[in-house]
């Protein structure tokens, strides 16, 4: 009953749309038939999640998922399947084999998950734990010779509290109208950064532990119920270095990095609570990781060609790269399938758009937007000077035809509206695009801008990129870099419902009299 239902409308809806874009009613009418028939998003994401893990940059498993993802989107019948490097990332790292389990002066199994690029310890581990309970940098100097070959808790214990709100949420029409008609300058925030105590800085700890020859780092996780939020190994950085020249855990040849894990909060500060009443705490590791050479980062690239202005170009897409605590289903194999799903629902509706459609499923975006930065500056164009005036972008060729860029890389939730990025330009052809899929929530335009993301890489030289508004569900509070960031966790209906959207999405751009408008620079 649904589909008959949601049909109607969209005919009825269908002749707005084409007063704005060439696009042809009766192609939209079959994307969005065969997105809710025979959707195939689940069965891509299964395969990115299930079957090839998580997709660390640079990882042997990275690798195997990006031959599986070609080879699929050579199925769909798309063009001009290809890698496409973005310069030298560093090493790869794989964990074979992980556990962490308290042996005295009681035995119980510890949760925890390694941080990327860590190194491995030797063997079977037994060592004792050690709290690192220090306010300042000379308290530090009372664990000095009491370290070596220790695990070391490096941090304070984790405020655990009831859990009175629900994990998962939906954006409620308040939340949405609150979207709406927010100051178009302000921007929305992905995550907030804790408090710094300047007494003593992660740095001290780090350099201290490193100095004194510790085993192994052992931090607390800020979620709770045994969830583990894990990302890279932290690396000590040299004195007032600058934020492009920082070393990385992946860099080559850097041997500064200690053995790190971090655990549940909750097994965490039973330890914490088990040295301050003076036990003596011993555990046993295993940490086995292997290390692939440094190469090249790459991007996975794909297209419809266009018909009449192949040189202009609409794309989608999202980050392919993982971490490694799950299988890297919210973050980000819920956007990869989307928007291969939207390329398979555009080949089935036998498009034949006037500009080209690429999908772009980017590698390092975990470490820095890398994949897509490196395409834009690659492909389109560099803002020469990132302190000066927009006027120091320098456009490639490409560059001046490039048209618009759609983003998914916000969790499971369903698409409700679009952030507009400041560009009211943009209002007319979203509200119009939009029209088809209103009765299933998604009508909300946003003038934010939101951050963290690839469509930043695009909007840093001032070409069009969106990402979509999306229902939080649970993803930064339980999913987000952690070891629950797996299949069972995205929601089918969502997720057809976001191919569909982006496929007409792309089609409309492709279908425009003009390229997509771009906002002043100023």
């Amino acid at each position: 009953m649904k589909i008959l239902t949601f049909i109607p409308v969209l005919l009825f809806t269908f002749p707005l749309l084409a007063q704005n874009t060439g696009a042809d009613t009766a192609v939209i009418s079959r994307i969005i038939r065969e997105g809710t028939d025979r959707s195939g998003v689940m069965q891509t994401a299964s395969y990115l999640t299930d079957v090839y893990g998580p997709r660390l940059t640079g990882s042997p498993d990275y690798d195997r998922a990006a031959e599986w993802t070609l080879n699929e989107l050579k199925r769909y019948g798309l063009e001009n399947v290809k890698k496409e490097t973005f310069g030298p990332f560093g090493k790869g790292w794989s964990l074979k084999r992980f556990y962490l389990h308290a042996m005295e002066p009681v035995s119980f199994p510890v949760i925890g998950v390694p941080k990327a690029w860590s190194p491995a310890v030797k063997g079977v581990q037994k060592a004792e734990v050690v709290w690192l309970n220090v306010k300042s940098r000379e308290e530090l100097e009372t664990y000095r010779g009491k370290l070596a070959g220790k695990l070391v808790m490096i941090s304070d214990p984790v405020e655990l509290k009831p859990g009175f709100k629900p994990d998962a949420s939906r954006h409620s029409d308040s939340t949405l109208l609150v979207l709406s008609n927010a100051d178009p300058k302000g921007t929305r925030n992905r995550s907030t950064m804790g408090q710094v105590n300047p007494a003593i800085s992660v740095r001290d700890k780090f350099e201290f532990v490193i100095a004194e020859k510790a085993l192994a780092t052992i931090e607390p996780s800020r979620g709770d119920d045994g969830t583990v939020f894990s990302m890279g190994a932290y690396v000590v950085q040299p004195e007032n270095v600058s934020w492009d020249q920082r070393i990385q855990a992946y860099s080559p040849g850097n041997k500064t990095v200690i053995p790190q894990v971090v655990i549940a909060a909750e097994n965490y500060n039973r330890w914490v609570r088990m040295i301050g009443k003076g036990q003596t705490i011993r555990a046993e590791m295993v940490l086995e990781v292997s290390f692939t050479e440094e190469k090249d980062g790459y991007n996975l690239l794909a297209e419809i060609p266009g018909t009449d202005y192949p040189e202009e170009v609409v794309m989608l897409g999202g980050h392919f790269d993982s971490w490694h605590g799950g299988t890297g289903a919210t973050d980000n194999a819920s956007g990869v399938a989307v928007a291969m799903e939207a390329m398979r629902l555009l080949k089935e509706a036998g498009v034949r758009p006037k500009r080209t459609i690429r999908i772009a499923l980017w590698g390092g975006e975990e470490q820095g937007l890398l994949g897509s930065r490196g395409y834009v500056k690659k492909n389109l164009g560099e803002r020469l000077d990132k302190a000066a005036p927009w006027d120091s972008i320098r456009y490639q060729p490409a560059g001046e035809k490039f048209s618009v860029y759609f983003n998914m890389d916000n969790g499971t939730g369903k698409f409700r509206g679009i952030y507009m990025e400041g560009n009211e330009t943009a209002r007319p052809l979203f509200r119009d695009w939009l029209k088809p899929f209103a009765t299933k929530g998604a009508a909300t335009l946003s003038p934010l801008s939101t951050g963290g993301t690839d469509h930043m890489a695009f909007n840093a030289i001032g070409l069009p990129g969106f990402q979509f508004i999306q229902d939080p569900i649970e993803y930064f509070a339980k999913t987000w870099h952690s070891n629950m960031d797996v299949y069972d966790k995205l929601i089918e209906d969502d997720l057809k419902h976001n191919s569909m959207v982006m496929a007409v999405f792309v089609y409309q751009a492709a279908m425009m009299e003009g390229l997509f408008p771009r906002k002043p620079l100023n």
